[in-house]
């Protein structure tokens, strides 16, 4: 076996290097100093003694009240600087990152100059409510509080904006209100960041001085937590304050070595914007795992109450904004939505789903006007491009999910999430989580979930994006089984054709936010009107106006005859499918009306059979289809020059 290959060592410079050592020996000599100087003989009897007892038992009740009112305020408000854009959101954050900036005495002063008897709100508290802060406990735990809560905002707010919004936006679009969402998807997601602020919390409140004796005072049993018994033993008994410093030490140290600097990480889950762990590979041969005896999509029982013959949701949309469209389908209908990139298409879903700023969706589903409704309440479920499935749950969790959010008991929920499960074939799967399932395990998934929760309008961003061919075919065979029985509508955004021919009713072609075509798949595929739809497809697409004989190019470069012209003057998109282009290494004869020459720019193999893109200082680039031998008879590679014809019955000339 081969040795592994070591990256080489990388020498720090000695002009660093010399002063990065100091810095480690300038942090490490004070901790040495209380290694050293402790007596381990009388540790235990300093650490037992009745101030010292009496100051750890305060410490710990001051530290787990700070943190508590650290979790109480300090979560929402970082939650707010997360994920909610208001004015004045900067002036906020440096509120909160005051406190570990300002020197702990000038904090105790201004917690006396507000909460004091003579502060802003001090007198108003003891005059109205009885509480008095000062001198008491209860100020120590403010004094801790208030130094200690920025250590949970900042680590907490961390980990919330590392955590992608789709996890929420996919709870919400499955019926969960804010709140629940909150509860049972945010914050399982962020609990690593929240344990490590939390630790981080209560470690600094814990070892609290400076706010401490200057709002509080320094009262026996009251308000003498341990730094400050540390502070008076340093008078009468060093060595008892050097055993006191080494617990804190300890604690400070264990709390730092449990963490191994987690607080800094972002999100729960390794990887881009608090994605989930990567999912397994499918079987050796691509296609996903499927139950001993099964098949994938096997319908099982009915996973609803509505009676087969109930009637469906119809769907009508006005969307205004980036956006704009107005769109009407019947029940059963799935429409496929295609464009290049920035042509409105998430835009699409994200206004049906009421998500974005960019875009309103007026929205009908059925009899009913859901536009005014927030996202969980508009019986629209999403399914975004990597499922979103919540890592926290089982396959049988999330399935259940947007059932327990309608508020069905979770004995039911679980019932009904199993047999959704069972019907896309990965029931038996029910008790993993995500991260042990393949892609196109996931997939279904993801699809069993939106369909338990009972959606009345679907939408599908590239659910098959992230697939390996084989996974793809199994997939969207199993999809199709289901979109056949949906009583909804479905939307599916998709890049490719087969899924938008195999899969959808229509075919909704956007272009800069607006609707180029709306018709049939197959009379999408015969007369595109967009240049990408026709290369998404395939084939040749060069947009012009129509000539006499054919068409013109867009920049003037060359002429096509086309055997039934168009208008003169119209603008149109001449469709050449590339099995219509001949290439020959000379000029040929015979009957092609349209000859250029051109040079071999690609040659690229697509199943059986290579697709040439050929380059012409004449025309717009062409891409023809042609077999391996004539490929190997015309020896063409990278570079090659040739000759391009094409039959004049051959061009389609479509008025955009």
């Amino acid at each position: 076996m081969p040795e592994a290959v070591r990256p080489p060592v990388r020498r720090a410079p000695l002009a660093l290097a010399v002063p990065a050592v100091l810095a480690v020996a300038f942090l490490f000599v004070p901790l040495a100093g209380i290694l050293v100087r402790t007596t381990w003989s009388d540790l235990g009897q300093h650490l037992t003694s009745p101030g010292v007892t009496d100051a750890i038992r305060l410490s710990l009740v001051v530290a787990c009240w700070a943190l508590g009112l650290s979790l109480l305020l300090g979560v929402p408000l970082a939650w707010l600087l997360a994920r909610v854009d208001f004015p004045g959101k900067a002036v906020v954050r440096s509120l909160v990152l005051l406190p570990m900036v300002l020197p702990p005495t000038v904090g105790g002063v201004a917690l006396l100059l507000g909460f004091g008897r003579r502060g802003l709100l001090g007198g108003v508290l003891e005059d109205w409510f009885g509480v008095q802060l000062p001198f008491h406990t209860s100020g120590a735990v403010v004094a801790a509080t208030f130094v200690s809560m920025p250590f949970l905002v900042i680590s907490l707010e961390g980990a919330l904006a590392g955590l992608h919004a789709r996890y929420e936006e996919t709870a919400a679009s499955l019926g969960a209100g804010p709140f629940r969402v909150f509860c049972t998807v945010t914050l399982p997601m962020v609990a690593p960041g929240l344990a490590a602020g939390a630790a981080l919390t209560w470690a600094r409140a814990l070892g609290e001085f400076g706010a401490t004796i200057t709002f509080a005072g320094n009262l026996p049993g009251v308000t003498q937590t341990l730094p400050l018994q540390v502070y008076l033993l340093l008078q009468d008994s060093p060595e008892a304050a050097t055993s006191v410093s080494l617990l804190l030490l300890a604690v400070a140290m264990a709390v730092l070595v449990a963490l191994r600097g987690r607080w800094s990480v972002g999100a729960t889950a390794k990887g881009p914007a608090g994605a989930a762990p990567e999912p397994r590979a499918d079987g050796p041969d691509g296609s996903p795992d499927v139950p001993a005896g099964g098949r994938a999509g096997t319908p099982g029982p009915p996973a609803d109450d509505a009676p087969a013959d109930a009637p469906g949701w119809t769907l009508h949309a006005d969307v205004t904004g980036f956006t704009r469209l107005t769109l009407d389908a019947g029940p059963g209908t799935t429409i496929a939505v295609v464009g290049p990139n920035g042509a409105g298409k998430t835009t699409l879903l994200r206004a049906l789903l009421g998500l974005t700023p960019r875009a309103h969706a007026a929205l009908t589903l059925g009899d009913e006007d859901v536009s005014a409704r927030p996202p969980h309440r508009r019986g629209v479920a999403w399914v975004p491009q990597d499922g979103a499935l919540f890592p926290h749950l089982t396959a049988l969790g999330n399935t259940a999910y947007g059932l327990r959010a309608k508020g069905v008991p979770r004995a039911q929920a679980r019932r009904t999430a199993q047999q959704w499960l069972d019907r896309l074939g990965v029931g038996h799967l029910a008790h993993r989580r995500p991260a042990g399932l393949s892609g196109g395990q996931a997939g279904r998934v993801a699809l069993a979930r939106a369909l338990a929760a009972g959606p009345r309008l679907l939408l599908l961003d590239e659910p098959l994006a992230a697939l390996d061919q084989t996974t793809r075919a199994h997939v969207r065979h199993t999809l199709r089984q289901h979109l056949a029985g949906f009583r909804g509508v479905c939307l599916l955004v998709t890049h490719d054709p087969v899924e938008a021919v195999s899969l959808a009713d229509r075919v909704l072609v956007l272009q800069d936010g607006r609707t180029l075509q709306d018709a049939a798949p197959a009379e999408v595929s015969r007369h595109p009107r967009s240049p990408w739809v026709a290369r998404m497809l395939g084939r040749n697409a060069w947009a012009g106006t129509a000539t006499a004989d054919g068409l013109e190019p867009a920049g003037g470069r060359g002429a096509l005859t086309a055997a039934e012209p168009l208008e003169r003057g119209t603008e149109a998109l001449a469709i050449i499918g590339p099995e219509a282009v001949s290439v020959h290494r000379t000029r040929p004869g015979g009957s092609p009306r349209n000859v250029w020459p051109g040079r071999v720019r690609e040659i690229t193999a697509v199943g059986s059979r290579l697709r040439v893109l050929i380059a012409s200082p004449e025309v717009p680039d062409l891409v023809a289809e042609i077999t391996h031998q004539a490929a190997a008879e015309l020896d063409l590679r990278d570079g090659t020059e040739v000759w391009l014809s094409v039959k004049a019955t051959e061009v389609t000339l479509v008025p955009v």
